[in-house]
């Protein structure tokens, strides 16, 4: 399936890595600036290590990170995006997009026929929507089953 009908192009000097793994403390910083609660460093930082994968958007000239992603998934139902996050400002959508296009081509890849949900804040809903998601029209934000 074919999400993006182009190639999305970040602005000159900005750059998806996959590779680096980001400090946990910078991936709160940009949490926070999208109005999510942080995460303990700890926790954090093991998630990403222990996640399947993961993007962030960085610039060639700073040493910061604009945009993240991670995903876990049991490779054969579920696919889950975690902390999508974006610097606010100008590129903020366009980051979104990035990230999304580049994430739900490897899923397509590595993982095809997968369920997918995110977990991401509200300035993220509308490159969502433009991604192919629905958004629950209900409202519900969090399920769980008490044993």
């Amino acid at each position: 399936m074919q999400y993006f009908p182009k190639k999305l192009v970040l602005p000159e000097g900005y750059f998806v890595n996959s590779s680096q793994i980001p400090l946990a403390k910078e991936v709160n910083k940009l949490l926070v600036n999208c109005g999510c609660e942080p995460f303990p460093i700890k926790l954090l930082s093991e998630a990403i290590q222990k996640s399947n994968f993961f993007f962030t958007i960085q610039n060639e000239s700073k040493n910061k990170i604009y945009g993240f992603v991670r995903v876990t998934s049991d490779r054969g139902l579920n696919a889950n995006l975690w902390n999508l996050s974006a610097l606010t400002g100008n590129n903020q959508r366009l980051f979104y997009s990035v990230l999304l296009q580049v994430t739900l081509e490897k899923i397509n890849r590595e993982m095809p026929g997968c369920s997918i949900s995110v977990q991401a804040p509200v300035s993220s809903f509308k490159s969502l929507e433009e991604s192919g998601f629905i958004l629950d029209p209900n409202g519900i934000r969090v399920m769980g089953y008490k044993l």
